[in-house]
């Protein structure tokens, strides 16, 4: 993207992935236009609506080249029925009004930053774009069937999806500092290495990827997925976290079959309360589970390449959290 490409439109603005793309869009030297829910100086001007209420204030996509739209509801551990009704409001509902004002705009390109977890699960690791089974989570079906909208609902002539995997990057927010924080505390404890496979990105690249997704022809009315390139067990992003903090590495491992006992203690305690545990079977697969993607697509498409890698990006991260 260049300057001269019109104005820009970011939605989500306020949030970890929407602040960064802003900044490196003003950097550009873009007209940033942004839509949040709050106040932000992010952008060279800013709208103030929530997409779940109400539709698209007139004016909104007027004289706009390009949307980013990062605006949505993010997943959450427990899932319920209120959850999914919410999640397709905001998640689904609401792209159809951004769609529905852009097309009336004559917008030209519509970048969705959607998710991995768009996708149902499938045996083959890593996964890629061929995995057509929607995923069975309301988030997932949401942002599926936003997904749709946006690639076959024929609003924008260059639409295009993103699904980043677990960003990380200069953030307090999310299960990458909770962890570094609790690892920090001594109140994360050794996992045992059963090397399964998770797949991450820095937030610098889903940007770099998002740009090339609005600049090439060729990325229009595609779906594409972005990694790292790498994938990483919680016990090497465990000891890689010790590293960086400085402690030496551990001398224990909690076995796995303690870690069960735990969560299916976790389990029944949520079902005789009624809330949810902390501990629990979900959230050990989460910890131990696999979530292994591949980017090979936009790479080869469009000449993607990540240029950061977790264990290289850990020890700035640390210093933002004011750790070390």
């Amino acid at each position: 993207m260049s300057p001269n490409e019109g104005k820009v439109l970011v939605t989500g603005a306020n949030g970890f992935i929407g602040a960064t793309l802003c900044k490196q869009l003003l950097r550009m030297g873009c007209y940033v236009r942004t839509l949040s829910r709050h106040p932000n100086t992010f952008g060279n001007e800013n709208w103030i609506m929530d997409l779940a209420v109400g539709n698209c204030p007139e004016g909104l996509c007027t004289g706009i080249d390009t949307v980013f739209h990062l605006a949505g509801k993010a997943h959450a551990l427990a899932e319920n029925s209120q959850d999914a009704a919410e999640y397709r409001q905001i998640n689904t509902e609401g792209t159809r009004k951004l769609l529905e004002a852009a097309q009336r705009a004559g917008v030209k390109r519509f970048i969705f930053f959607s998710s991995v977890k768009a996708a149902g699960d499938s045996p083959v690791q890593p996964m890629d774009e061929t995995v057509a089974t929607p995923a069975d989570t309301p988030y997932g079906q949401s942002k599926y069937e936003a997904e749709q909208l946006v690639l076959h609902g024929g609003y924008v002539p260059h639409p295009v999806v993103i699904r980043p995997c677990m960003v990380y990057g200069n953030s307090d927010k999310g299960n990458l500092p909770r962890m570094i924080k609790a690892v920090a505390k001594c109140l994360f404890p050794p996992l045992p290495d059963n090397h399964n496979r998770r797949s991450m990105v820095h937030v610098d690249d889903v940007i770099r990827a998002a740009l090339l997704a609005a600049e090439k022809p060729e990325a229009a009315g595609q779906l594409y997925i972005v990694s790292d390139g790498h994938s990483y067990s919680t016990r090497r992003i465990y000891d890689w976290i010790r590293m960086a903090l400085g402690k030496s590495p551990a001398q224990w491992t909690i076995p796995l079959s303690i870690l069960n006992r735990l969560a299916k203690s976790g389990d029944a305690i949520g079902r005789l309360s009624g809330r949810r545990f902390l501990f629990d079977s979900d959230a050990l697969d989460k910890l131990t589970g696999s979530a292994c993607y591949s980017s090979a697509k936009i790479e080869r498409e469009l000449g993607f390449s990540p240029k950061q890698t977790l264990k290289e990006s850990l020890p700035d991260i640390i210093r933002y959290l004011n750790l070390i």
